[in-house]
């Protein structure tokens, strides 16, 4: 009597999936390049002109590191499941076994180690060019971990949600782009926070961006007497972990009510 064997589990079809988007993503080597080394050129020139002090080098590098991770799991994973709807692949895996989760866990697995990859050449540029001195000790870099873990997944799927809303990737740049160049001036990226005007301040505190860049410069700044520059006068992690936390539940949810196969179904 023969038994039949039994279907991958949903993890393995995620990572599954995850190797084929990474094999894909580095065969093309024009997008490798240049999704990769934008936020590392955008570093080089903002610094260039803004950058003049030691301690600010320390806190821009910081924030140009979260707005880079960002921008490869919001807009870039926005663009790419637009792309994936537009030329037929999703509708070509609904009818494979493969469950919609497994195909988020390979694009979050894709994000992760593309953003990877960017913060590495982020901090290489901030070394080499701006002096930027690297985050000593084992607890900074085990909160640069969990921030940056913490605001891929929940970034990721946040542009996941929002790509429903562009029907073709024509207009998706525009959809994913906007929002996120926004926010970069409201959370700190090339503006502190502080300085802003407390609406401002308040629409940006709604996001995830705010609070990345956030955790980012605690594990950058020289030393804790810097969280003073802050809006709340502290780094606030915990607060940090909690809003991204939220906002990774908020994004399962909006994933689950808005994702579509094709462009006319879900």
């Amino acid at each position: 009597m023969t038994t039949a064997a039994a279907l991958p589990g949903t993890l393995s079809l995620g990572l599954s999936r995850g190797a084929t988007e990474l094999r894909e993503f580095f065969r093309q080597k024009e997008n490798l390049i240049f999704t990769v080394s934008l936020p590392a050129v955008l570093m080089l020139l903002l610094g260039t002109v803004y950058v003049r002090e030691p301690a600010a080098a320390q806190m821009f590098a910081a924030g140009m590191i979260g707005a880079g991770i960002i921008s490869t799991s919001f807009v870039g994973l926005g663009m790419s499941v637009v792309a994936d709807r537009e030329d037929g692949t999703l509708k070509r895996l609904r009818g494979t076994p493969m469950p919609f989760t497994s195909y988020f866990i390979g694009k979050i697995v894709l994000v992760f180690v593309s953003s990877l990859f960017e913060a590495v050449l982020l901090m290489a540029v901030a070394v080499l060019r701006f002096d930027v001195e690297l985050p000593s000790g084992a607890g900074r870099w085990l909160t640069f971990a969990w921030v940056f873990t913490l605001g891929v997944v929940s970034c990721s799927l946040i542009g996941v949600a929002l790509s429903s809303i562009a029907k073709s990737t024509r207009n998706a740049a525009g959809v994913l782009n906007l929002p996120y160049i926004v926010l970069q001036f409201l959370s700190g990226v090339f503006i502190m926070q502080s300085v802003l005007p407390e609406s401002l301040r308040t629409v940006g505190s709604f996001f995830p961006l705010k609070w990345v860049c956030q955790g980012f410069r605690s594990v950058f700044a020289p030393d804790d007497g810097y969280a003073v520059m802050e809006a709340a006068g502290s780094w606030e992690l915990g607060r940090i972990a909690l809003v991204l936390g939220a906002w990774t539940i908020a994004g399962l949810l909006l994933v689950g009510r808005t994702f579509r196969w094709t462009s006319t179904s879900r």
